[in-house]
């Protein structure tokens, strides 16, 4: 390990997770997301081990790891244009306003070399109260519950988990926005891992995750 080609890699993972985030901002719709900037964005190994995170929220970012970790205890079987969708608390979650989407990244292998991963904080998921938030005693009162779900399965919209999910919501367009806005996050982190990989090698760029998470 070179320290200085780990250092050089420790910004360029953070500035995909950054770039991520700065692509989730613009696309979004609501301004809980573009100008509150309540959002983080993340990248992890293929086991699940987080590699680099962009300087976004905090809690989110403490508690995405374990939502990574419950969906792969879940999934054995992933395929290029997946995406798991979760807000659940008791899966990973935060509150559940906060969802968070994952989505696996190939390269020239039938399993995930590493995951991209968004969680945002959307206006509103239902509940007693808009926003979702202020009155609730339990978790059944801030809105609806959505366990590990494949949004998307190898590229495809699954209509029906989205409508289930918007027909729950008291702003429908706005969360259809964001939750296009934390794919297009995904798909521009995926872009960059990729060029990295090209530019340098898988083995080179493996490795150096492997060494800034030891370090």
């Amino acid at each position: 390990m070179d320290p200085i080609t780990l250092q050089l890699y420790r910004h360029r993972f953070a500035g995909v997770a950054e770039e991520m985030g700065v692509t989730l901002r613009r696309t979004s719709y609501s301004p809980n997301i573009k100008e509150r900037l309540d959002f983080s964005c993340a990248l992890f190994d293929g086991a699940g081990n987080m590699i680099a995170q962009a300087a976004h929220i905090p809690a989110h970012l403490g508690a995405m790891p374990a939502s990574v970790r419950t969906i792969l205890s879940k999934f054995h079987d992933w395929q290029h244009g997946d995406v798991v969708i979760v807000n659940d608390p008791f899966e990973g979650g935060n509150h559940l306003p906060d969802i968070t989407m994952i989505a696996p990244v190939f390269v020239d292998e039938d399993v995930p070399t590493f995951f991209v991963a968004s969680r945002a904080h959307h206006a509103d998921v239902g509940g007693m109260t808009p926003g979702s938030l202020p009155l609730s005693t339990e978790i059944y009162q801030e809105g609806i519950i959505i366990p590990p779900v494949k949004l998307y399965k190898a590229g495809e919209l699954d209509e029906d988990l989205l409508r289930l999910i918007l027909r729950n919501v008291r702003t429908p367009d706005e969360r259809r926005g964001d939750l296009a806005a934390q794919r297009a996050a995904h798909a521009v982190g995926e872009r960059r891992l990729l060029e990295l990989i090209d530019a340098h090698g898988r083995d080179e760029v493996l490795a150096y995750a492997d060494h800034l998470q030891a370090y």
